[in-house]
């Protein structure tokens, strides 16, 4: 298969849940993210990597500093703003909680970054703000044009047990500061990471998965740049994957989490949204996707879009479109080769989700467990792709094919049909 792979880091101490962006006025250029505990004491960190060969080579640039009192970071993202500029985000904590998130920019392709920004504060064993998510508005026909959304899953209550609900801040002027957060869920209901993503005109659309005492995908619309939120709409009830899939031999955590992505090119489906989850009503995990056609009002009967061999578990899911021509990008993780190892599939769609072709990225089968003589208890929580326009696209995942967490990413150049 003509799929190309391309090490993001070297071999080393772990590294994972990686997230990529993509500069869209010279797409050589790009930003990825992950935990990286390669640095003196080994606690997890926040990485940067850039790229300026379209992610043939690597340059580790940034293990990004945080403030005080915090000590480690874990769950970053990226997300590119016109015309050079690059946001991440991440959950700083300084011991197992005080969760607290926050954000970086670079207005020089990733060259440098400013200091961390506080986005919302975590305190101790009540509240911990984790699972974060940056999205900035680059609809060409937006009023709110460089609008920038952080997302995030707010727990409170934590030492009880508490619930954890879906929370989004806006910044209007380039991340210098936050307004006060919205709520998008009930706090009678407990989450996982919310997801956010902007149309063509600046609608923004907050999506999440409830995962108790119901389990719903839910979206929410802003017609006003974030300042409100429309009523919930539910998508689809969801049947959620096992936290361990239920393969011998794996232990790795998988969880349950909203993806959602709007197409903005101009064309026949400008506008559409959709959303994707993982699921598990045929009795193994597989990637769901739902399509709206009225900006969030109403959602066609969720499909499968991976074509897999039943049984095998298909997870991890990520979305794209391209903001040129359309194509729609979804990234997995599929055990489907021998029904142990891992691979890394992208479900590609020309026609508005209407068909997908699934073809395989990754050039080498790998464990979950790398080398490890008993199986792992994590492999991250999250994998990306990244839309390279016109046509193209870059995924980012969490490979173990020389034997610990190492952040690979690729594509694959089969023809979309």
């Amino acid at each position: 298969m003509p799929a190309f792979n391309f090490p993001v880091t070297a071999p080393g101490l772990p590294e994972f849940e990686p997230a990529i962006a993509v500069n869209l006025l010279n797409p050589a250029i790009m930003i990825a993210v992950a935990v990286d505990t390669n640095n003196p004491g080994n606690t997890p960190q926040t990485g940067v990597y850039r790229s300026v060969d379209g992610g043939a080579n690597w340059t580790t640039i940034h293990i990004l500093p945080l403030p005080a009192p915090f000590t480690s970071a874990e769950a970053p993202f990226v997300a590119y703003a016109f015309p050079n500029t690059f946001y991440v985000t991440a959950h700083a904590f300084d011991t197992t909680s005080d969760g607290t998130c926050i954000v970086y920019k670079s207005t020089n392709n990733g060259t440098d970054f400013d200091p961390p920004v506080i986005v919302n504060r975590g305190y101790g064993s009540y509240i911990n703000n984790d699972e974060t998510l940056v999205t900035v508005d680059n609809g060409q026909s937006s009023p709110y044009f460089g609008n920038v959304y952080v997302s995030y899953n707010h727990q409170f209550n934590v030492q009880n047990n508490g619930n954890s609900t879906a929370f989004v801040n806006r910044s209007n002027n380039g991340g210098t500061t936050w307004d006060q957060p919205d709520l998008l869920s009930s706090e009678s209901t407990r989450v996982e990471r919310p997801d956010v993503t902007v149309n063509l005109v600046g609608q923004v659309y907050g999506a999440w998965i409830t995962n108790a005492p119901t389990t719903n995908f839910i979206v929410r619309r802003s017609d006003d740049g974030g300042t409100t939120y429309n009523q919930q709409v539910i998508v689809s009830p969801v049947v959620l994957v096992p936290t361990v899939l239920p393969v011998p031999n794996y232990a790795f955590r998988v969880l349950t989490f909203a993806n959602i992505a709007t197409d903005n090119s101009v064309g026949p489906f400008t506008n559409r949204v959709y959303a994707v989850w993982q699921d598990f009503q045929l009795g193994y995990s597989d990637i769901f996707m739902s399509i709206s056609n009225d900006r969030g009002q109403s959602w066609s009967v969720p499909v499968s879009i991976t074509n897999a061999t039943p049984g095998s578990q298909n997870f991890f899911p990520a979305i794209d479109v391209d903001p040129l021509l359309g194509v729609v990008n979804v990234i997995y993780y599929s055990n489907q080769l021998n029904g142990f190892d891992l691979d890394v599939f992208v479900a590609r769609s020309i026609n508005g989700g209407a068909t997908f072709t699934n073809s395989r990225v990754t050039t080498t089968s790998f464990s979950p467990n790398g080398s490890s003589p008993t199986p792992v208890p994590i492999i991250g929580d999250y994998i990306d792709i990244i839309s390279v326009p016109p046509g193209g696209y870059i995924g980012i995942w969490t490979d173990l094919r020389n034997g610990s967490l190492q952040i690979y990413c690729g594509y694959n150049t089969d023809p979309v049909t």
